[in-house]
């Protein structure tokens, strides 16, 4: 049985034991003869291949293991956020980048094959899972569907996130024991039906209220399946029923999980275990436990510590190289609750500064929502910083913004920009805030554009906006703000703009460093395959077009 946790220290004690261990006998089973005598070292562990399966307990931590390899699959934000509408580079209006700019991107991108390794060691724990677990005595016919429908929404969602960013790609369904170079890239049609065939086994066999919080329940595989719906509804190979289906899913899991009153309830750290989460990936204070950790206190900050009054804190952090871009900020209506709870538009003083001028508490650094004069300005003591000079420096820093307080995570300790983030708090990567907007947009496309702005009614009610939206206001554009407003680094802005067919436009009209190099082309609705996995494969991997 699973522990209530599973990112906690005993599941990382088992999960070494059990997995990495056999693991390691598989690999060290194909290394050359010529190191024999390595091969000799004692086994302290008394664990091989052959025995490390012989319990019951060892499916739970296979199960287990899939769990954590989806955590670090779901803290790779940068090919799910950079070079979108509402994301850029955090640096001034100049230069050229790869993945935000889509300048000269290079198949060897690192950021690229970390997402397509992690990604896929997300598949490998999960195939490992479904391979092994004739071989572990002792299981229930209940505890094995159990398990494996966990395990297979996770390999679900880790080939959703592949087929999507990669187009074809390699369909591997069970363990590999031996040393392969032969993949090739499966059609994304065959990849979406075995995507579908792995949710439809989740759904079946998981339970519909997990008691343990933390484990996928029926609804997690339902709005998973509304999203794959959704997105293969746009497709040449669509269902003609993908959008109504996608719409009944997203419907039944809606009744199931109430919105929180309030937007800064739902992102209060206190209140992170609510009613709208519908999955989350567990952190913890435990140091094994936490691993990496979470990254998601990180995103969007600035270098706001040389500013006087401010020095570098655990409250703000060290932040990632990407920021909003300016059309982000202009998203919110005046009443949207959301603003307040996402933004900080003001920062506080830290510390006295060096002259005196700014004491512990004072407005240290400030981003007036209408623009300050000059003389404005000069009548007060601290740094006013207007919309269009977020990405002009200012003797201070080069880039400043209003910062994301939405994920703020007090306790995680300061750790470098490069250094493992070690964030503490919860990472909900399914709630039913964006279910709602699932259905809404599966409504407006089945051809029911009332429906769609039922659903945004109810979610803009709960941020504080009492203008009423009717069907003639609901386009594909104001689903896209209105995720933006809800969403933003929470789920993929990048797979949201490639969906809808919407990525190259609203990049070249919002993203200031990708419209100034007016590069985005149709070739970057998909990323290069990595060019080691194509090397590889002595080339039965393909490389996509133009790449």
């Amino acid at each position: 049985m699973l522990v209530s946790n599973y990112q906690n220290q005993e599941i990382m004690k088992k999960i070494n034991s059990y997995v990495q261990v056999a693991l390691l006998v598989l690999l060290i089973g194909t290394i050359t003869s010529s190191c024999e005598d390595f091969l000799e070292e004692e086994n302290r562990t008394n664990l091989t291949d052959e025995n490390a399966f012989d319990e019951p307990g060892a499916f739970a931590q296979l199960v287990a293991n899939t769990y954590n390899k989806m955590r670090a699959a779901t803290i790779r934000f940068s090919l799910d956020n950079t070079g979108t509408d509402i994301i850029t580079r955090k640096a001034i209006i100049a230069g050229a980048n790869e993945l935000n700019d889509y300048v000269n991107i290079d198949p060897a991108n690192g950021t690229i094959s970390d997402y397509w390794n992690d990604h896929y060691d997300v598949v490998t724990a999960a195939n490992l899972t479904i391979s092994r677990v004739n071989e572990i005595p002792g299981l229930s016919d209940e505890e094995i569907d159990l398990g494996l429908g966990e395990v297979r929404f996770f390999r679900a969602f880790a080939y959703f996130k592949l087929v999507e960013q990669f187009g074809d790609v390699p369909l591997i369904l069970e363990e590999i024991t031996t040393a392969r170079t032969d993949f090739t890239r499966a059609p994304q049609n065959e990849v979406y039906e075995q995507i579908l065939s792995d949710l439809d086994d989740a759904i079946a066999n998981v339970e519909a209220n997990p008691e343990q919080y933390g484990r996928v329940s029926k609804d997690a595989a339902r709005h998973l399946k509304a999203k794959v719906l959704l997105t293969r509804g746009y497709k040449s190979f669509a269902n003609s029923s993908d959008f109504a289906d996608a719409a009944a899913l997203a419907e039944t899991v809606i009744a199931s999980h109430p919105l929180v009153s309030d937007f800064a309830s739902l992102t209060s750290i206190e209140n992170q275990r609510n009613s709208e989460v519908i999955l989350a990936m567990l952190y913890g204070t435990e140091q094994l436990a936490v691993g990496r950790g979470n990254n998601r206190h990180k995103l969007f900050k600035f270098t706001y510590d040389l500013y006087p009054g401010m020095e570098r804190t655990q409250e703000f952090n060290n932040g990632t190289d990407d920021a909003p871009t300016p059309f982000y900020y202009t998203l919110f209506e005046d009443e949207d609750e959301r603003e307040e709870a996402t933004l900080r538009r003001v920062i506080f003083a830290i510390r006295d500064s060096d002259d005196g001028s700014i004491l512990i508490g004072d407005t240290a650094i400030f981003f007036p929502e209408v623009p300050w004069t000059d003389e404005q300005k000069a009548g007060v003591n601290y740094q006013v910083v207007n919309e269009g000079d977020y990405f002009r420096p200012n003797g201070f820093s080069t880039v400043h913004f209003p910062m994301f307080r939405r994920y703020d995570d007090p306790v995680a300790p300061l750790t470098t920009t490069d250094g493992n983030p070690l964030g503490q708090r919860d990472a909900a990567i399914i709630r039913s805030g964006e279910t709602i907007l699932l259905a809404a947009e599966a409504q407006l496309n089945a051809g029911n554009a009332e429906a769609a702005a039922n659903h945004l009614n109810t979610l803009r009610a709960r941020a504080g906006i009492t203008t009423i939206l009717s069907a003639a206001d609901v386009d594909l554009d104001f689903i896209l703000d209105e995720r933006a407003r809800e969403l933003a680094g929470e789920v993929s802005r990048w797979l949201d703009l490639k969906r809808t067919g919407k990525l190259i436009e609203r990049v070249l009209a919002h993203n200031p460093h990708a419209a100034l190099n007016n590069a985005i082309e149709p070739r970057h609705l998909v990323r290069p395959i990595p060019q080691a996995e194509v090397d590889l494969s002595n080339g039965s991997i393909r490389q996509n077009d133009d790449y």
